[in-house]
């Protein structure tokens, strides 16, 4: 199939706004569990009617500091409650929301807040404000800078007391579905990053498609909630946000994607979550070496095969009695230990940024989670296709949302259009030109397939597409993919472009280590251990396996092992968790020359 359109099932009017639900849910069920925040340790509920009167009072606050509809206001932070109502706030007032991750350095707040020319900035930290007072002398229309800390806020929700609630709403209602909702800044693998102008039609058609259809049973669960750990400066994050607002879910926040985040999916009992491929491979490589600690190990393996097995079996007619009866034993022996550790109450995830493998989400369905994966882009308001968890065509991502329709070009291009396409780059023409073609096609910059039921399969990135000397085109997300699926790889990028053959630079994974030493008497740190031959065989069938997955002049011939794993902070990776190649051929070029010396 080379195009697939599914007709649209909400269309979203034309005074439709994001803070419209705040407002709707505060006067229909103003007692209900709208969030929930953490407060000394404990997990507090903050009613529908709470977090308007917050909303409302910062929003008054924004208003008496200067800031009119339409100006921009920045926001760096984690992901925190605080991130969520600044964000309604803004709204409310009128403004547009600026995001800034916070791990961005002072240059990139810099080219931010100076690209978009925003009146104001949050920073969570006085850390944070001490990179935006670095570059403050610089910024023309940067007027204000308030901390995210109770006393700033509190304060600035007093400033606007003498605001009205009519003269509030005036403001609120002043904008339309069409005005800018958010800039948010695409994490820039290369040169500088590109403003993505999304306005309030683009997300809320997302969420009132998407989430109400292909979505719909995650969101409908009985005391629905989800704890969001990903940063709600990416567009992955940012839709989960509002999508949860919209569909009445209770929502969460949780700053950090470190050990302590399983205590807080315990305590917090979420019953679906948002991650990225690397937390899933994790959470599997963590009871793989749980189970070989016990002595289970063997256990452990058919608990796999058996769960595989079962969520292969629901695809074509259902698992026979024998195999219903070994799964029954393994749920409560392997998969409920499992399921625990994020709650014991989730029974769905979300996951997006790059392909998750088969063997993963068919693992983790038959063991009780079912993993659906989606597509999209930030200029396409996250996600523009989706499975479902009656329709989970694993090794997919999904079938487009309603009032999306997909093209694939001749050389492969997934080409989209829908009303959830953002309106252009902030400021800069030429690169909005470029990314669409005549007929006013979306060019995404990936390579995919469309089945005959219009599921799209991602292969590449186009412009990631490595070309040998020998003129053989290779795909290294394939690879990629397959490679940080084993426990002791943490990143990987393959190499290849104008070479002979294809190599591979391997990072290792610091707690699976820990783990590997203790099983082959080993000490030393990874710097000590990059040539050490037990641990280059263990990657080496790694590298064999991934290379099943590809022809021979396709497959990794060599690999090396470095001493550094790749980090949003040493800048090969962007905060969304993709390798920046530039950079990394950039700084391990000593590396790379000696694969092919």
């Amino acid at each position: 199939m080379r195009e697939y359109t599914k007709p649209v099932k909400v269309k979203i009017p034309a005074d439709a706004l994001l803070s419209d639900k705040v407002v709707q849910r505060a006067e229909e069920t103003p007692n209900a569990t709208m969030l929930r925040r953490q407060v000394d340790g404990q997990w507090r509920d903050v009613s529908a009617r709470e977090f308007r009167d917050e909303v409302r009072a910062l929003a008054k606050g924004l208003m008496a500091s200067g800031v009119e509809a339409g100006d921009r206001v920045g926001l760096m932070s984690r992901t925190r409650y605080e991130w969520t109502l600044l964000d309604y706030a803004i709204w409310t007032a009128g403004a547009v929301t600026v995001t800034i991750y916070d791990s961005s350095s002072p240059d990139q707040i810099e080219w931010i807040l100076g690209n978009s020319t925003s009146k104001a900035v949050f920073a969570e930290t006085p850390e944070h404000m001490d990179r935006v007072d670095e570059v403050r002398p610089s910024l023309e229309s940067l007027t204000t800078a308030w901390l995210m800390d109770e006393e700033s806020l509190s304060a600035l929700s007093e400033s606007g007391k003498d605001i009205s609630d009519e003269d509030l709403e005036e403001r609120r209602t002043s904008r339309t579905a069409d005005d800018l909702a958010t800039i948010i800044y695409t994490s820039g693998t290369t040169g500088r990053p590109k403003g993505c102008e999304l306005s309030h039609r683009n997300i809320l058609h997302v969420v009132r498609n998407g989430f109400s259809d292909q979505l719909k049973a995650v969101h409908s669960m009985p005391n629905g909630s989800s704890l969001l750990f990903l940063p709600i400066a990416h567009s992955f994050g940012r839709i989960v946000q509002v999508g949860t607002i919209e569909m009445e879910t209770t929502l969460g926040h949780f700053p950090t994607l470190g050990p302590e985040l399983i205590d807080a999916l315990e305590a917090f009992k979420p019953t679906f979550i948002l991650a990225v491929p690397r937390v899933f491979e994790r959470v599997f490589n963590r009871a793989e070496q749980n189970a070989a600690e016990g002595g289970k190990q063997k256990i452990f393996a058919k608990a796999v095969d058996t769960a595989i097995a079962y969520s292969k079996a629901l695809d074509s007619g259902g698992p026979g009695l024998g195999l219903r009866l070994k799964h029954a034993v393994f749920a409560k022996l392997v998969y409920s230990k499992i399921l625990n550790r994020i709650g014991g109450e989730c029974r769905y995830a979300v996951s997006g940024g790059s392909g998750l493998g088969s063997r993963l989400g068919h693992f983790f369905r038959g063991a009780g989670l079912t993993i659906i994966e989606g597509y999209g882009l930030t200029e396409t308001s996250a996600p523009s296709t989706v499975n479902s968890p009656e329709h989970n065509k694993i090794g997919t991502v999904g079938s487009p949302i309603p009032g999306v329709s997909l093209k694939i070009a001749d050389d492969g291009e997934v080409l989209i259009k829908g009303d959830h396409i953002m309106r252009g780059y902030w400021q800069n023409e030429a690169a909005t030109k470029d990314a669409f073609d005549e007929d006013g096609w979306y060019l995404s910059g990936d390579i995919g397939q469309l089945d005959d039921e219009g599921y799209l399969s991602i292969t590449d990135r186009k412009k990631e597409i490595i070309v040998t000397s020998s003129g053989k085109n290779v795909a290294p997300a394939v690879l990629e993919d397959q490679l940080r699926g084993h426990a002791l790889v943490s990143q990987c990028m393959v190499i290849g472009d104008n070479r002979n053959f294809i190599s591979a630079l391997v990072t290792i994974d610091t707690d699976a280590l820990d783990f590997w030493k203790r099983q082959h008497n080993k000490s030393g740190e990874i710097g000590d251990l990059i040539d050490d031959p037990d641990l280059v065989s263990a990657i080496q069938s790694a590298v064999n396996a991934a290379n099943e997955s590809v022809s021979k002049a396709e497959s990794i011939r060599k690999f090396r092992i470095l001493d550094t794993d790749f980090t949003v902070e040493g800048q090969q990776l962007t905060p969304s968790m993709k390798i920046k190649r530039r950079v990394i051929t950039e700084q391990f070029s000593d590396e790379i020359e000696g694969l092919y010396a």
